[in-house]
């Protein structure tokens, strides 16, 4: 388990580019039969990622949640970008395609990951938050989500956000979960931008060819930075900060909120007029 810590709007200013990568990029995610986590103190939020090939891996406890198993005090929210995968959830098997998501309630003891074909292994990645309920498992497949066409082609922004785990979708205790996929030609993601300091935010963004990557945009709106992300590679996003990012090509990305509340709308924009 990778710990991180919490950033203050302050603190960012000082840090140059090795250290803003250390406290906010996550890489290396999805290593051949290996449970990567990174746990951050930003709401407590954990980011994993698992791409079984030889053998099934085990979701287990570790020290730093101090309960007998994983999903004890946890829910869980997971989304399958490689091939195709099993996830079993104390002992029922939920088949997940490339851009499925399965949503696992508190209290669940066992969860196993599989991939259908070693030659061709899925990649599991997975957002936890500390729960106070226990809700039924879902599976969703892109026709299940709760889905939103915006943006315009003139400002290279089309896009599409499938809300998996939403209120209006299913019941979850704060975790809030979908992707966006952008149409080909376009490269913003959320731009003009957005804070909202009541959530913090992860981005993975996948399905990016090998020579292409996403600036992302972070910082206070006057105070911008920026992370050179890659393929497979998530950021943690604090609640202060703007999330957006430009792409050399059109990309996916999950995104995952945790926080004060569940609503999607929920955010301050950011007039394009005052950025630095």
């Amino acid at each position: 388990m990778d710990i991180r810590y919490a950033v203050h709007p302050e603190q960012m200013k000082t840090l140059d580019t090795k250290k803003m990568r250390e406290q906010f990029l996550v890489e290396n995610l999805f290593e051949k039969d290996r449970l990567n986590m990174v746990y951050s103190h930003i709401d407590r939020i954990i980011a994993g990622g698992v791409s079984p090939v030889n053998e099934t891996v085990e979701l287990k406890g570790t020290k730093e949640l101090g309960v007998d198993f994983f999903l004890q005090r946890r829910e869980m929210g997971i989304i399958n970008i490689g091939a195709a995968g099993v996830v079993s959830v104390d002992g029922k098997a939920y088949p997940l395609g490339k851009k499925e998501c399965l949503y696992i309630g508190m209290g669940t003891k066992e969860v196993f990951f599989t991939s259908a074909d070693r030659n061709d292994p899925a990649m599991f990645y997975f957002n936890s938050a500390p729960a106070h309920a226990a809700y039924p498992v879902v599976k969703l497949s892109l026709n299940d989500a709760q889905r939103l066409d915006l943006g315009d082609p003139l400002k290279a922004n089309v896009r599409t956000i499938y809300q998996f785990i939403h209120p209006k979708v299913l019941k979850s205790c704060q975790l809030v979960m979908g992707l966006t996929i952008l149409a080909p030609g376009s490269n913003w993601n959320t731009m003009p931008c957005h804070t909202h300091d009541r959530r913090m935010e992860v981005y993975l963004y996948f399905d990016l060819p090998a020579d292409t990557v996403v600036f992302h945009l972070m910082g206070e709106p006057q105070e911008t930075r920026h992370l050179v992300v890659r393929n497979g590679q998530a950021v943690i996003s604090p609640s202060w900060s703007i999330h957006s990012g430009v792409g050399t090509g059109s990309y996916t990305f999950i995104w995952g909120m945790v926080g004060e509340n569940q609503t999607f709308t929920d955010m301050d924009d950011v007039a394009m007029s005052i950025l630095k």
